[in-house]
């Protein structure tokens, strides 16, 4: 008998799979997964497939042929080896023997494990990519983890992987190639796919071998140079790179002796074709009295290295052109198109802060910092761009230290200094310009067009024999310094200037408290 305080408890049926559906099941999953694993390692399955039917002649045979296919692929073409036959054995080598070997101890002791329902959840390694200098891991992050958190632990991670060099990456480093060809529809839909945007992927890019320390040769100079892809420095994956100079101003932060002139000098060179042919004209101030320059000087329209008077005078007329080709182009143009009649005019400056800091006469020197920030704020459409370089990037040196979009950092004293230079957050992205080592002349941190991720780079070293062969073969026209004025002169009088009328000014008391004031005074008379 059930009264209404006894417990019922009802259980549902239960569904009982027999036991040969069991088995079944188990030997089909077991029969996926090795499928999956041969599909994998193609390589592998090949081998004992050739062992299993010829012995080891099977295996000697086909490796012996290999290699000699190898050796003559590398020779013929290094690159495409790399990219498609070495890269990935070496990738796939140091994958399962380096990195997964420390993958659990790395993740956890860097602070990226997670624990979730009372269990360790670690970012998930899915492939290595490797080439001649580097390792990109690719990592599927742990549901809840941005990029910022890798950031933040990425010298960390480096040293933790036995390297000294490391950067974090939120979308693929590299570029889609370019296709052409019968199959080029075909792999660009592949392209694709591969570089589609992985929001939950981040990639680790480590440095097996730096590239960086050997000196780098001056590049060719070319005859007709592409200002949108100035070659000035290696990478450290061994390409090229550029810096796209059209429509935007430079500045070059870095210590003394850091290879601040390395960069200057590079440019000038990648311009050189340029210059004699009448495409870019270079003004140059060189506050050291010319002590950096003063070598090239045929190479330049306009130069000043002794006189801040000339210094000023030379940043008035930039802002003259700048005000001439606005009233010109305005309405026509948005983005200035160098010509050999309308050329692109390029201020270089080395030791800005002579001219915004430390310069005595306050006058002179608001009258420079008045004609930088005219050109830097409104010179880079009409074709009157600003390449500086100086060694204190604090904003009470160089006030206008934003109105520069491109930023190249070199060797800094502080690590406050990185993010002064580059921009907010870099150096938790990797740009340690503040740990160069001493034989790091010239290497320095640039941001990649597209991608907020520094870039480690070296510049070419121009040394003072190529200086003076660059300034014999690439002179500047006789007629360089004729923009709006034949103004090739060192250093200049002072300008006569009229006189402004100065307004009488009213007086400083109201009408009616001067009017009482008065009255007192002519009854004490």
């Amino acid at each position: 008998m059930t009264t209404a305080g006894d417990l019922i408890v009802i259980r549902p049926k239960r569904f009982e799979l027999p036991m040969w559906a069991s088995v079944l099941v188990l030997v089909l999953r077991w029969l996926a997964r090795g499928c999956w694993w041969c599909l994998r390692h193609p390589v592998t399955v090949g081998l004992v497939v050739l062992y299993a039917d010829y012995g080891w002649a099977g295996l000697v045979v086909p490796l012996v042929l290999a290699s000699v296919v190898s050796a003559l692929w590398r020779w013929r073409d290094e690159a495409s080896w790399w990219r498609w036959c070495a890269g990935p054995l070496l990738g796939r080598f140091r994958q399962v023997f380096v990195y997964r070997r420390a993958w659990r101890e790395a993740m956890t002791l860097c602070g990226l494990a997670e624990t979730y329902d009372h269990r360790t959840v670690l970012p998930e390694l899915l492939r290595v990519r490797s080439d001649q200098a580097l390792d990109v891991l690719t990592i599927r992050m742990v549901r809840g983890q941005t990029p910022a958190d890798f950031q933040r632990v990425t010298a960390n991670l480096a040293y933790a992987f036995g390297r000294r060099h490391a950067r974090i990456y939120s979308e693929r480093p590299d570029d889609p190639p370019a296709r052409t060809g019968y199959w080029a529809l075909l792999l660009g839909w592949l392209d694709r796919v591969r570089f589609r945007d992985r929001p939950t992927v981040v990639y680790l890019v480590v440095v097996r071998t730096d590239a960086l320390r050997p000196v780098v040769a001056p590049f060719d100079a070319p005859a007709v140079p592409d200002l949108t892809a100035l070659p000035l420095a290696r990478r450290e994956d061994l390409g090229i790179w550029s810096l796209h100079l059209l429509a935007t101003h430079v500045l070059i932060g870095g210590a003394t002796r850091s290879g601040k002139g390395s960069v200057l000098w590079s440019l000038v060179r990648s311009l050189a074709g340029g210059i004699t042919s009448g495409l870019v004209r270079l003004w140059v101030i060189d506050p050291k009295g010319g002590m950096e320059f003063a070598m090239g000087r045929p190479l330049f329209a306009r130069f000043a290295c002794k006189s801040f008077d000339a210094m000023a005078d030379l940043l008035d007329e930039a802002v003259t052109v700048m005000r001439e080709r606005q009233t010109r182009l305005a309405g026509t143009v948005r983005v200035h198109t160098p010509t050999e009649a309308d050329p692109l005019v390029v201020v270089v400056i080395d030791e800005m802060a002579a001219l915004t800091a430390y310069l005595q006469d306050v006058d002179l020197r608001k009258r420079i910092a008045g004609s930088l920030g005219l050109l830097l704020s409104q010179g880079a459409g009409v074709g009157v761009l600003v390449v500086a370089a100086l060694q204190d990037p604090r904003k009470e040196v160089l006030p206008f230290r934003d109105l520069f979009p491109t930023r190249i950092a070199l060797g800094l004293t502080e690590a406050a200094q990185v993010d002064l230079v580059l921009g907010d957050g870099a150096r938790n992205r990797g740009a340690l310009a503040d740990q160069m080592p001493r034989w790091a002349k010239g290497v320095g941190y640039v941001i990649l067009d597209g991608t907020p991720e520094p870039m480690r780079v070296r510049f070419s070293y121009v040394t003072d024999d190529h200086i003076r062969e660059l300034a014999q073969q690439y002179p500047a026209p006789a007629d360089a310094a004729d923009i709006l004025a034949q103004v090739g002169r060192e250093s200049t009088p002072e300008p006569v200037r009229p006189a402004l009328p100065r307004q009488r000014r009213g007086p400083l008391l109201p009408d009616a408290l001067r009017n009482i004031l008065d009255a007192d005074g002519d009854e004490s008379r």
